[in-house]
């Protein structure tokens, strides 16, 4: 514990935030003129600050080639603890706002395609409405890179579908929401959409919308035509787009599967129908994901509160 806090001390002494901001600068421009001219500073300066750096800790940062300037082995553990203190700043900045005004502030929210335009869109015109000075920042995409901006602390919370997709870590903590079922819909004035019994074998060879093989509506199908004992439908269509689906089904030429919680969202006003088809084991739960003993703000809290409050009669409803 004494060499702990001796060396603590000591670090604590000899490095400054401006240094570490420095070096983080250099290995983000390459150079370390590039990060002068970024820093609004002078080379001389940022030679300074990695040097006092080096020597606080007794070790190599950067090393120097023809091409540029890459971080060491202890130079890439200096950044990832950077990354990591800064961000803790940029929190505790925000904290302090919103002790001030826990209503205020900003979230950032990670979400797949079609959750984005549903659920997360209902959950953002209910706080926007309640609560107008948050300002929200969704990122969409799949599980896998949710995961790592999730890890990385660009987003604050996910809220996702956990259908087998999400890589497997103690840190995170999985919060159920509500159970989501999926149904193959069509424009109103699509011909099928007058058929009382309807095979999904029958629709084998009809113009698809389909969001690639890879995502979780891809392994349904995927799963489901193979159950049928067909392949997967050649797709007419591939986008991961809800409202580009929603405009193409409108036409009355195409089908796709939708979850039936985005079809309560994403169909106000638009003209489709819920084909009679059996999707097998097409259920998916959806919740929310945080990091185990992460601080959570005041202001996120109030979205993991209000998004409970939205899921409770859809979870009711299974």
């Amino acid at each position: 514990m004494g060499a702990f806090m001796q060396m603590s001390d000591r670090i604590g002494k000899r490095m400054k935030l401006q240094d570490l901001h420095v070096l983080m600068a250099v290995v983000q421009a390459g150079s370390m003129g590039k990060a002068a001219l970024l820093l609004n500073t002078t080379q001389p300066n940022i030679s300074r600050s990695i040097a006092e750096l080096e020597h606080a800790f007794g070790v190599r940062l950067l090393d120097r080639h023809r091409r540029g300037i890459e971080p060491t082995e202890c130079g890439r553990a200096l950044l990832d603890c950077g990354t990591a203190v800064f961000d803790e700043l940029r929190q505790g900045v925000k904290s302090i706002e919103f002790l001030a005004d826990p209503t205020a502030g900003e979230v950032r929210i990670g979400s797949t395609a079609f959750l984005a335009a549903s659920f997360v869109s209902a959950l953002i015109d209910r706080l926007s409405r309640r609560h107008p000075r948050i300002r929200f920042q969704l990122v969409t995409g799949y599980l896998e890179t949710l995961h790592r901006d999730l890890s990385e602390r660009k987003v604050d919370l996910l809220i996702v579908r956990n259908g087998g997709g999400m890589p497997a870590d103690e840190r995170l903590h999985f919060e159920f929401l509500f159970e989501d079922s999926y149904v193959v819909a069509a424009g109103a004035n699509n011909p099928w959409a007058r058929r009382r019994n309807i095979h999904l074998s029958d629709l084998a060879e009809e113009r698809w919308i389909l969001p690639p093989r890879e995502s979780v509506i891809g392994s349904i199908i995927t799963q489901a035509f193979r159950a049928s004992g067909f392949d997967y439908p050649s797709a007419t269509v591939v986008t991961d787009s809800p409202h580009m689906r929603v405009s193409l089904l409108e036409t009355g030429r195409f089908i796709t599967v939708f979850p039936a919680s985005a079809l309560k969202f994403l169909a106000r006003g638009a003209a489709l129908k819920v084909l009679p088809v059996d999707l097998p084991a097409a259920r998916r739960p959806n919740g929310m994901v945080t990091v185990k003993d992460r601080a959570i703000s005041p202001v996120v809290q109030l979205v993991i509160d209000s998004a409970r409050e939205l899921a409770k009669p859809m979870a009711k409803r299974k």
